[in-house]
């Protein structure tokens, strides 16, 4: 028999917002660029591009708009990093903020993001910060100088929720930070989408959404 639940860990942008790489694609279309090639910049040595580094906080934006541009003209194709920061904001997902509200009913609640220092560069308000607020504990790359899929940053968000891996439901878009929280013992789910994430969250909790 598996441990019990005791702990829920969200990550935001792609969760509890809709993902970024919607707003990267039509960002693509509109420049006529081709489908995916901000994620191929993003993905190339991406423990130390300039997304890693302004993750991490070890860049300012200005020097990320320069950064990524010559990245992306390694590439083929000229992008400033500035037109890129906007586009990750999304839009909160409905189900998934209820859902929250739901966890942190029954669970300890945790939101791990990998984000920039100043949120106005990503669009970030009001609405935004209230569902922050609703989480335990928020870790945020760029404050604590880590970043998934760095194991280190999981660990430290269940220190903060004193729980055991095991015993902590583990959310994110992404396979690549997925797979160090299922590595630690986490129930790992990758969201696809806000249907799946919440049925897929259902079925490892047992709550209803």
């Amino acid at each position: 028999m598996g441990v019990a639940i005791q702990a829920v860990i969200f990550d935001f942008g792609g969760v509890i917002t809709s993902s970024p790489f919607e707003a990267f694609a039509r960002y693509e279309a509109a420049r006529g660029l081709p489908s995916g090639f901000i994620r191929t910049v993003n993905a190339t040595s991406p423990d130390h591009n300039a997304w890693a580094r302004l993750e991490r906080s070890e860049i300012d934006t200005a020097a990320f708009d320069a950064a990524f541009r010559a990245e992306a003209l390694e590439l083929g194709h000229d992008v400033p990093g500035r037109d890129v920061l906007p586009l990750l904001a999304g839009d909160l997902r409905p189900g998934m903020v209820a859902a929250l509200k739901a966890c942190k009913a029954a669970f300890k609640v945790g939101c791990i993001t990998n984000n920039v220092a100043s949120e106005e560069d990503i669009g970030w308000g009001s609405s935004v910060r209230h569902v922050l607020a609703e989480f335990h504990h928020v870790i945020e790359s760029a404050k604590v100088g880590l970043r998934k899929p760095d194991p280190r940053i999981y660990l430290m968000m269940c220190e903060a929720l004193e729980v055991e891996p095991a015993a902590c439901v583990y959310l994110d878009d992404l396979g690549i930070n997925c797979k160090p929280a299922a590595q630690l013992g986490m129930h790992a789910i990758k969201v696809t989408g806000e249907a799946q994430a919440l049925a897929d969250l259902s079925a490892a909790t047992g709550l209803a959404f």
